[in-house]
């Protein structure tokens, strides 16, 4: 996977950030999501790599990343202080500007950056997403029941690291598979980096931590960006699969719109992961924004 680019470590303000790098043109910054690494992108990058100076990294907690201690409320991993690791790596590439697009916590990252950092981001683009402020005041009982991890991994440590520890390659083939809607899509190369960066505990804590930062802090600064009525000021695009859990289906841009100034956006005929499951649409798709 990724022939052709180079793998690095970059510093993060002390914390260090696992990415492959490749091609040429304006930087685009790709983010993966739960629970995945960098490694989601494989069959996309390689295609934006003849358009882009494609970096691809594993988050905080994730991969081959660093993996800090939470502290109180997962504070360590809130999405602000994520998205501040992105703008501090892509800096430290000379890339102090950059096209952007996040899948899942990625996309959860990628829209907190935009908000965070005006200045920084050229174009944004989400995939399978909606604000997590907005995501919790939607799940009802169907969204509850399909998105049950949201709860679970925020319970308090060490419960759900118990649990998944116990037998960590079953829960993500679990999770994987659940969200999966396009057999084979998910290949063993991929299948099995995931699963063996699971079983690392510090992966397993720090991916928790992500899930209760997201039940507590980030829906926290994402009401107080909604009141105050800040939006996303460049152009974004949002993309989500057609064929996945059907509740996230439901007005995903008319969502948006209430967060963006300049949205618009598809659904792609695939589930969940849409750079998996449907590589060259999304190549295709991402390719002819961030190209205008």
């Amino acid at each position: 996977m990724f022939e052709g680019f180079t793998r690095r470590r970059l510093d993060a303000d002390g914390v260090a950030i696992n990415a492959v790098t490749g091609g040429s043109g304006p930087p685009l910054l790709l983010l993966h999501g739960y629970p995945q690494t960098h490694v989601t992108w494989h069959k996309v990058a390689p295609m934006l790599a003849g358009q882009f100076s494609v970096v691809v990294p594993d988050l905080r907690g994730y991969g081959d990343s660093d993996k800090p201690p939470g502290g109180t409320g997962g504070a360590a991993y809130a999405k602000r202080v994520m998205a501040a690791d992105m703008v501090t790596a892509m800096a430290a590439l000379g890339h102090e500007r950059f096209h952007l697009a996040g899948h899942d916590r990625g996309g959860r990252v990628a829209y907190r950056l935009a908000l965070d950092h005006l200045d920084r981001v050229i174009r944004l683009a989400t995939l399978d997403i909606i604000p997590t402020l907005e995501q919790f005041e939607r799940m009802g009982k169907g969204g509850s029941f399909g998105s049950f991890h949201w709860y679970f991994l925020a319970q308090a440590a060490p419960f759900p690291e118990t649990l998944i520890g116990t037998d960590p390659a079953y829960f993500l083939r679990h999770m994987l598979e659940s969200w999966c809607a396009t057999d084979g899509a998910i290949t063993d190369a991929a299948m099995a980096a995931y699963i063996g960066a699971f079983e690392n505990p510090d992966v397993i804590r720090a991916t928790c931590d992500d899930y209760r930062a997201g039940i507590g802090i980030d829906c926290d600064i994402d009401r107080a960006d909604r009141t105050a009525g800040k939006r996303i000021e460049c152009p974004m695009l949002a993309m989500w699969g057609a064929r996945g859990r059907p509740h996230k289906a439901d007005g995903v841009l008319e969502v948006w719109r209430n967060w963006a100034v300049d949205v618009r956006g598809a659904a792609i005929d695939c589930g969940h992961f849409l750079p998996e499951e449907a590589p060259d649409e999304t190549a295709g798709a991402l390719a002819s924004f961030f190209g205008e």
